[in-house]
């Protein structure tokens, strides 16, 4: 089932549907990239200084850090706001898209892995949570796995602190119950009623990262941070394995080059091809990529290879019946 199969053919909804919403499309410095702007080269990057004549809204070459936030719909009217991912532009992200999609709350939270780009938003949670000044609210449940709870409790110790120490002042901040989640496939687990698989993935071969696999009627695999698969992994969301996606969501850092912890163009394809989703989106790319003309691109290669690629943007919402 293709993601447009969530809407009838009247517009009208056939049946409850969810959507996945970009929030962020770029890699950890995002785009533009600073030193093009501050110190430009002759000639200037044409993708970067795109951004200051055109309006990020209107700029699908502005990418914030990758993000993706599931909404959910497991009846209809009833909404179920899941956040994968709080990077350092999750600020940026919430004023610029969760107001024009109208999103009202997070739910849950669910992280790939710990670095900057994934978590240095998570002191800004508090502003999409009720207002309390002495932390009187539910926390937000915050799914993660072992290494990345140890790392958050060095980086965030205020926010894992279950308690106050004998004479410390109250002061609001986030509030958060946070969960553990393993480094397997064969261990789901539920977020805000939507089951979630984990994909453990090499992101760098010291690493390991998580992606995420979801949705029983359209099958989703979110991949953000992969220089490499696991042989499980791959297996498990790979039509060879049976379990054909519908949708796959896939790294690819730079365009021509190639990285020590990141799939870059030439490997993300080859992955699509061996995968072979019925259509796949691509994330996490550097200002070494027009969106439109390496979309023109894509749009060739997809007819040649027969499944359905593009890069994604910052923004873009995709109805879809999980």
């Amino acid at each position: 089932m293709d993601a447009g199969d969530a809407i009838s053919e009247n517009g009208n909804c056939d049946r409850p549907h969810s959507a996945l919403i970009f929030l962020g499309t770029g890699c950890s410095s995002a785009v533009p990239n600073a030193m093009c702007l501050i110190n430009p080269s002759d000639p200037p990057c044409k993708v970067c200084f795109q951004s200051l004549n055109t309006p990020p809204e209107r700029n699908p070459n502005y990418r914030c850090n990758t993000s993706l936030l599931i909404d959910y719909c497991p009846s209809a009217g009833e909404h179920k706001y899941i956040l994968i991912d709080v990077g350092k532009t999750f600020r940026e992200q919430v004023l610029r898209w969760f107001t024009f999609h109208k999103i009202p709350q997070i739910d849950s939270i669910v992280l790939t892995h710990e670095h900057a780009d994934a978590v240095l938003g998570l002191d800004d949670i508090r502003a999409v949570q009720p207002f309390s000044p002495v932390n009187d609210i539910e926390p937000t449940p915050i799914f993660l796995n072992q290494h990345a709870m140890e790392s958050l409790e060095v980086k965030f110790p205020y926010l894992v602190q279950r308690k106050l120490k004998a004479g410390q002042e109250v002061r609001r901040v986030a509030q958060l119950d946070w969960k553990i989640i393993e480094n397997d496939c064969k261990s789901p687990f539920v977020a805000s009623g939507l089951e979630i698989v984990p994909l453990p993935v090499m992101h760098g071969e010291d690493y390991i990262c998580l992606g995420f696999a979801f949705g029983k009627n359209s099958k989703v695999a979110y991949i953000s941070d992969i220089s490499r698969f696991i042989e499980e992994t791959e297996l498990y969301i790979s039509k060879r394995g049976g379990q054909q996606l519908d949708l796959l969501i896939l790294d690819t850092l730079y365009k021509n080059n190639s990285h020590n912890t990141h799939f870059c163009f030439p490997q993300t394809l080859e992955a699509i091809k061996r995968l072979e989703p019925k259509r796949a989106y691509l994330i996490g790319m550097t200002h070494e990529f027009d969106h439109h003309k390496d979309n023109e691109f894509l749009q060739d290669w997809s007819k040649r290879e027969g499944i359905p690629v593009q890069l994604a943007h910052d923004g873009l919402r995709i109805p879809i019946y999980l």
